[in-house]
């Protein structure tokens, strides 16, 4: 009888019995790491105010950007690097962190002994960083439209399309930048090189529509560089089809490079 019950159970969910299960640990996980993130006051402050000081601080260098012919202006290219700061700093940022403490704290290893299985884990690890990190995206959407007077996105779907891509790109590079470090103070440096090359060839402070057509296709390469070109192009109202499916296409490359990688690298136990 308790089987039956069960099994209906499940079907009223709408999943089998794993599906549902995979559910169930994914979320028990999230809130685990929603808790920690909670108590670390430093982390907090990276994710929460961190992407807006560098939006403030980052206002004056655009301002002095040229940007006549590039059919941008400061609030197209401003609001949209905002997002690719939150992307950097309250995603990436904090999550290699993460990855990196459990690791240490032979967390990891525990729970590959369990029910948990590693894309599980990985994910669930991931979770408290990735759904404040939209959160905080849908927010800067609506009031940095609001405040700065661009309305909201002329193409929506571009700049959702941008900010998934990067979530994904973003996960990936902070599970393999966990490789790089042997302690959780280390992970600060070790997710400097992907910060800088983002911030400064992928278009956050400088958009690549201001530079000379091969060194903005060059840059245009970078991981991060299609994210914010779709996410730019979500307030501009897009542009040549073809283009937008090339930086889609990039960005679905560096997402299979970065699940790739972590298939390959990722290390579960502490580094010695």
């Amino acid at each position: 009888m308790s089987t039956q019950v069960q099994e209906a159970r499940v079907e009223a969910r709408g999943g089998t019995p794993a599906e549902v299960g995979a559910v169930a640990r994914l979320l028990s996980l999230g809130r685990a790491e929603l808790t920690l993130l909670g108590r670390n006051k430093t982390a907090l402050f990276t994710c929460l105010v961190i992407p807006i000081v560098m939006a403030l601080a980052m206002k004056r260098a655009v301002d002095e950007v040229d940007l006549a012919g590039t059919g941008l202006t400061v609030e197209t290219v401003l609001l949209p690097a905002t997002l690719g700061y939150v992307l950097l700093f309250a995603v990436y940022s904090n999550l290699t962190g993460a990855y990196v403490a459990r690791r240490e704290e032979l967390v990891l290893k525990r729970l590959r002994t369990g029910e948990l299985r590693d894309r599980e884990i990985l994910l669930g690890t991931a979770l408290p960083s990735v759904v404040l990190g939209l959160a905080q995206a849908v927010l800067l959407v609506v009031l940095g439209g609001l405040v700065l007077s661009v309305g909201l996105p002329k193409a929506p779907h571009l700049l959702i399309a941008g900010l998934l891509l990067g979530t994904v790109v973003v996960v990936g590079f902070a599970a393999a930048s966990s490789c790089l470090a042997k302690s959780a103070e280390a992970a600060q440096l070790a997710v400097l090189p992907f910060m800088m090359v983002s911030l400064a060839g992928s278009g956050m402070v400088f958009p690549l529509d201001a530079l000379p057509e091969r060194i903005a296709s060059v840059l245009g390469l970078l991981p991060m560089s299609p994210v914010m070109h779709l996410i730019r192009a979500g307030w501009t109202g897009g542009g040549d089809l073809k283009e937008t499916v090339g930086q889609l296409l990039t960005g679905l490359a560096w997402c299979v490079i970065t699940l790739f990688a972590v298939q390959r690298w990722f290390r579960w136990e502490p580094r010695r």
